[in-house]
């Protein structure tokens, strides 16, 4: 396995264990507006789907071969993860909003993930 899909790899799983983690803290230990309550939960959800994402896009590219196209849908999730679903986990739970004019950034970056992680299984010969 090269070096970018191992990153994915562990990547997807952190990401999926870190958002069960801040979940449990937020439903146990913190007190959130039900629109915050909200927004953590709808963040939550897509870095949960991404981190799956991340690891159907290894599974494809371990058997077809990565290609361009996968691999800068595998970076693209991991920006959307960080730009987006981390970004709003640490303005709802530290209060921390420095970096908040990025999020849209981590949305558009999980969008054109889906794009081109559907060009390059076009372009994989699964076999």
């Amino acid at each position: 396995m090269n070096a970018a899909l191992r990153f994915f790899l562990v990547f997807a799983c952190l990401s999926a264990a870190l958002s069960i983690g801040v979940g449990a803290v937020a439903s146990h230990g913190l007190t959130l507006s039900a629109q915050d309550a909200q927004s953590l939960a709808w963040t939550l959800d897509l870095q949960r789907f991404h981190a799956l994402g991340l690891l159907a896009l290894v599974l494809l590219a371990r058997q077809g071969g990565p290609n361009v196209w996968t691999v800068a849908s595998g970076v693209l999730f991991v920006a959307g993860t960080l730009l987006f679903s981390l970004n709003i986990e640490l303005r709802l739970l530290y209060g921390i909003t420095l970096l908040r004019p990025l999020v849209p950034y981590g949305g558009m970056a999980f969008l054109v993930g889906w794009v081109t992680l559907a060009i390059g299984c076009g372009r994989t010969r699964v076999t």
